[in-house]
Order: C-alpha cells, then sequence, then structure tokens
C-alpha cells in the first residue's frame, strides 16, 4: 500500500515507546501515511515517570526540519515536546523557512507522572508566538490551566478556557477532557465559528501513557490528507478511544495504547503465503 501523505513530526524520544515520536511513528504508519521526524530531545523513561532529559542542540533540531522538509515535503506537521526557549524559537524560524500550512500543536508541559518538561519562559513563547502560526493547539486540563491561568472543573470551564486561547491567537482549539470526572469523555472543538462537543465513552484504566501525542499525530495525519479539521479530530478521537480500550497493559505504571489496533496482525502478508 502506498502511503496516503506525509507528515513531519516535532517531539522529543522516549525510550519506553509509548508517548513521544515513538508513539508519533507508531500512529502516522497505522493510518496509513509516511512519518517523518526531527528529534527535540531524548527522554529516559518508562511507565512509572522520567527519570533524564537530555536536550538536542537547537541547531540540529532545525536541521533535521529544513533538511528533510526540502526533500520530502511534508503534507503536515505535527509539533510535541519543545522543552527551551532555545528550541521553540529555532522550530519558529524552521517553519517560517519550509511553509507548511497544516500544523497541530500538542503543547506537552507535564508527562503522565507528573515531571514537568518545559520552563516557564518556553510556555510565554508558546503564548505569544507558536500559538498563532499552528492550525489547531490540542491541550488537555492541566495544560489548557496552565495556558489560560484558569482552574477547569466542568465543560463550561474548558470553554472558557478556549476562548482564552482564541484571544491569544490561536485559530482553532481541541481542549481534551478526560482529567474531568464525569461518566462520558468531553472533548471540545472551538474556533470563531462555532463550538462542537465530542462525546465518547469513558474508558476506565490507568494505561492511558501517550494518548495525548497519539491524538495529535493522528488529526495532523488526517488532516494531511484532505479531511477537515473538524472531522480529522472526530475521528481521530475515535482512533485514540479505541486505542486505549484495547490497551496491551504492558509496564508497572501507566502504560501504552494500543496504536496498531487499526492494522489486522493476525493476516498473514503475501510474503509470508
Amino acid at each position: 500500500m502506498k502511503p496516503k501523505s506525509k507528515v513531519l513530526i516535532i517531539a522529543g524520544s522516549d525510550s519506553s515507546g509509548g508517548a513521544g515520536v515513538q508513539a508519533d511513528i507508531k500512529t502516522v504508519t497505522s493510518l496509513g501515511s509516511y512519518a517523518m521526524t526531527a528529534i527535540t530531545a531524548v527522554t529516559s523513561q518508562n511507565t512509572t515517570g522520567v527519570i533524564s532529559i537530555s536536550s538536542i542542540p537547537s541547531r540540529e533540531i532545525s536541521k533535521q526540519i529544513e533538511f528533510t522538509s526540502k526533500d520530502i515535503k511534508p503534507d503536515a506537521i505535527k509539533i510535541g515536546m519543545l522543552h527551551s526557549e532555545n528550541v521553540i524559537n529555532s522550530v519558529l524560524k524552521s517553519l517560517n523557512k519550509i511553509k507548511v500550512k497544516k500544523i497541530i500543536l500538542d503543547p506537552v508541559m507535564t508527562a503522565k507522572g507528573g515531571a514537568k518538561l518545559i520552563n516557564d519562559k518556553t510556555i510565554k513563547i508558546l503564548k505569544s508566538k507558536l500559538i498563532k502560526k499552528v492550525s489547531l493547539i490540542t491541550p488537555n486540563i492541566p495544560e489548557a490551566e496552565i495556558l489560560t491561568k484558569t482552574k477547569i472543573k466542568n465543560v463550561e470551564d474548558m470553554i472558557y478556557a478556549a476562548n482564552v486561547l482564541l484571544k491569544m491567537g490561536a485559530k482553532n482549539v481541541l481542549i481534551k477532557g478526560g482529567h474531568l470526572n464525569i461518566k462520558r469523555m468531553k472533548d471540545i472543538f472551538l474556533n470563531k465559528n462555532e463550538i462542537l462537543i465530542f462525546s465518547n465513552k469513558k474508558i476506565h484504566t490507568k494505561n492511558t501513557h501517550g494518548t495525548g501525542c497519539t491524538l495529535s499525530s493522528a488529526i495532523a495525519t488526517y488532516y494531511s490528507c484532505g479531511k477537515t479539521l473538524k472531522k480529522s479530530c472526530e475521528i481521530a478521537i475515535k482512533y485514540v478511544n479505541h486505542a486505549i480500550g484495547t490497551g496491551p497493559k504492558y509496564g508497572k505504571g501507566n502504560g501504552p495504547i494500543n496504536h496498531l489496533n487499526t492494522i489486522n496482525i493476525k493476516k498473514k502478508f503475501r510474503w509470508e503465503m
């Protein structure tokens, strides 16, 4: 099968494979597209937490973005962990050079175990510059609270926070409601023209490591294939929910989800017959 589109992933590496660029590559590939990468940091982590973060020099990050895109032009870009002001400024300069219009930003700020992955100066640049550059920003509730300096306890608070992000310059906002203590999952998609609430069955499990990375990569993939941003969000959420429900239950902590849930691995390939 020929890949449907090309997606450039700008994100950190997760040694456990559940989140970061590893989750992104699995997602893009399982949805039938071609994944390229620019690694921003290398983390040492597993399902129980993060023990170290090693930064990739900002010059090398820019080289990865620009040299890769010069040869294979991405149809869309997914951005994940940008942990320092030098990194985020370098990425902004590179984005201005390669001129890709479809950009999804997952504002990674903390790991599933609570470890902080981004500093305050970087958050300030994200809010003042990067948020205006991207097509969609996809914070979870803790991230939205940090960005908007508000408390989110219900759907109404999510809508309010999304509007704050619009006022900062965001074109489209998807706030993920997984942290709310409610019976059904509520994710809020909002722009200047409409508000949509995606409601889905809530799956009770601790194994949700990498869901944010996976969702933003899935959105970028569907968007790169020509679907509208709204439709991309809708079907990406369904993909992630199925990945959570079929998770492999690996690890002693917050385990990964099943990125391969779109693939029938029991089927024999032509070369195996």
